[in-house]
Parts: C-alpha cells; structure tokens; sequence
C-alpha cells in the first residue's frame, strides 16, 4: 500500500496532508509513504523531517508512481495525477458543489474521491473532521485579524492618564469558529456577545463568559439542520433577527461571522445598512466570505473599508496557521484511514456508514446522493 502525499498546487494554499508524525504512524501500520519534493516548505517542514520520519521525497511522477492512495489539503488536479494505481483513492477536501468537473474527471478516470469535508458529524468520527478542526484555527485567527485592522486596545486599561474602555465584539454564528472566537476575544479582554440561530448554543455562549443575543418567540428559533449544522430559518425568525441584531450591532466596535450552510450560499447576516450603522473604526471579520459571504460589501480576499468600517474578507483562513493547521488536518486524514485499517488486507476498507458519506466517485462515475440529483 502506497500513500503519496502531494505538495498543494491551489494559490495561497500553505497547508500540507501529511507531517513527520503522520508518516510515521503510516509506516507503523504497513504502509509506503512518498512525498512531493517542497510539499510542507510553506507549514515550516523540511523534506528532511519526511526522510527522517521513512518516506521517500521526490517529484511529483515519482511520488505518484503506483500509488493506492494520493493525500491532499484541497482536491488535485486529476490532469497531474498519471502514475497512480488503477481505482486509487483520492482523500482531500474536494469542494464537489463548486468543483463538480474536477470530480466528474475524478470518475472518469476510474479514481475513488474521498471528500473529507462530507466525514458525517457522529461521535466516532469527531476525530476525523476536517471541518472543525480548521474552524477552530479560523475562528482563533479572525480574532487576531480584527485586533489587527481595530486601532484600538482589546482589554480595559486604567492608566494614570484615564481608562480606555474594553472593545465590544459580537460573534454571530456559534460553530465551532464562532465558539473559539468567543473564547480568543474573551481571554484578549473584550466584552463578547454572540447569536446563532439554535437555541441550543445559548447555554454553550454563556459557559464561555459571554452574552447571548437571542430572538424570543418566534417560530424557527431552533434552526438545527442535519448533522448538527445550522439550517435555514423561517421568514418571521429572518426578520425578528435582522431587527435585533440592527440595534445590537450598531454598539459594537468587533463582529464577526461564521455562518456557513453546507452545498448552500453562505447566509446574510449583515445587510449595507447595518454596515453602516456601526461606529468609524469598527471592524467586521467574514469568514464565510469564500462561500459568498455573510456581510454585504465583503470581498474574498481582500480587506476594504466601507463608511469608515474595515470588512476583512480573508481566503482560506486556517492556511495563514498552516503549520499547526496541517498537524490537525493530516491528523485527521490518518485517524480515518487507521480506522479502517485492515492487517489482512494490508489497507483500509471503508464500513458502510462513513464510506457512503463521503465516497463521492466509484467504478468510473458519481455514486453520491448528493451529486446524483
């Protein structure tokens, strides 16, 4: 069993699918790893760490050459994977809604795409979930990224020269990113609030010491998709919400949103208007900016400033901590193979349950339900 670990081709893509520890734990199990010459250069691993951990560090034909499974951050191009063996698995974050050629050349060419993105919310796979693992990394830096572009102090300060005031932050959407926000922008001394559409994270914001902003009495208060994701709320819930949050949001000087809906546009939070309520110098942070973004006005990759409040639209947030972003998400690559991992065999064999969650192309087409349609 071959593993190949291959060096990200995506821009601004700093992230790695493997690290030293990871090569080791798969050459404990009986595997082969090989690795793409410079592939963790940009998460600050030398090839040498590769070689010492038992891989072989090459280029990219040679890495690929016969390999049963190819490891990646996001989805390779299925153009520059010649070599691999026959039905090889593809194990990365495929993005299928908005890649959905890449993974129809996935099938195409007879390769069995793993999207690790659909690894279903259960608890026996919490450890292998790219999505909160990297969440936690992004809501941590859009807490550092607004402190950033906010020109002023977090904390309360009494000084001999007067006091400043701590800054007011209000997270909105309370995931996984949204409840490490939370956490980063308390210990960072700002007094926090935070929203979210279930009513069942009340209890999760005030155990991290913030305080909840809630609609009351509206139908679609709970808002709990499947899997444990948000859904979509009721027209009464979106406009009770949208008037809450308008008088709330004008008061702060930090937001921060994370609402993402999986396979949907990013939901809007925060209309023009309420943009432009808030106070000149007040910074707004919109990690779902790459899925079309909560915040009107937000732009994928870059930072602008609208009526005097900064909108931080960064791409790809947990590649800007690639180095301990990679630990994590390579972590989670080899917690799901392990798990799988047949000694008879000499590899892993997917269980029904996960294996149709995320097996998005098998035998030369689109096997998944949610692509079928």
């Amino acid at each position: 069993m071959k593993i190949a670990v291959l060096k990200e081709q995506a821009d601004g893509e700093r992230r790695v699918a493997a690290t030293p520890e990871t090569v080791k734990k798969f050459i404990a199990l009986g595997a082969t790893l090989a690795v793409e010459t410079g592939a963790g250069e940009t998460a600050s691993i030398a090839d040498a760490g590769y070689a010492d951990a038992g891989a072989s560090v090459g280029e990219r034909a040679a890495t690929l050459a016969g390999a049963d499974i190819v490891l990646g951050v996001q989805g390779p191009d299925p153009a520059t994977l010649g070599g691999v063996a026959p039905g090889a698995w593809i194990v990365a974050s495929l993005n299928p809604f908005a890649e959905r050629a890449r993974v129809e050349a996935y099938a195409a060419a007879g390769y069995e795409a793993l999207a690790m993105e659909f690894m279903p919310r259960i608890t026996r796979a919490q450890s292998m979930d790219i999505l909160s693992s990297q969440s936690n990394l992004s809501g941590y830096k859009a807490v550092l990224d607004a402190a950033a572009e906010y020109g002023r102090a977090f904390p309360m300060m009494m000084t001999a020269a007067g006091t400043i005031s701590a800054a007011k932050a209000f997270v909105m959407g309370v995931g996984v990113a949204g409840l490490q926000a939370i956490a980063t922008a308390r210990r960072l001394g700002a007094q926090v609030s935070a929203t979210d559409v279930r009513a069942a994270t009340r209890e999760q914001i005030q155990s991290l010491g913030a305080k909840p902003i809630f609609v009351e009495n509206v139908a679609g208060i709970e808002g709990e998709g499947t899997g444990g994701y948000a859904g979509e709320m009721s027209p009464e819930y979106q406009a009770a919400q949208a008037e809450l949050v308008s008088g709330h949001i004008a008061k702060q000087d930090i937001v921060i949103t994370t609402a993402l809906i999986p396979g949907r546009p990013a939901p809007r939070l925060i209309s023009a208007a309420q943009v432009a309520s808030m106070k000149p110098g007040s910074v707004i942070v919109d990690l779902a900016v790459e899925q079309g973004g909560n915040v009107e006005g937000s732009v994928a990759g870059e930072v602008v400033v609208v009526n005097g409040v900064t909108i931080v639209g960064h791409r790809n947030v947990p590649s800007r901590l690639a180095a301990d972003a990679s630990a994590l998400f390579s972590r989670n690559l080899f917690n799901f193979l392990s798990a799988f991992w047949d000694k008879d065999a000499g590899r892993p064999v997917l269980d029904a349950e996960i294996g149709d969650a995320i097996r998005l192309t098998q035998g030369g087409r689109i096997v998944h339900a949610r692509l079928s349609s």
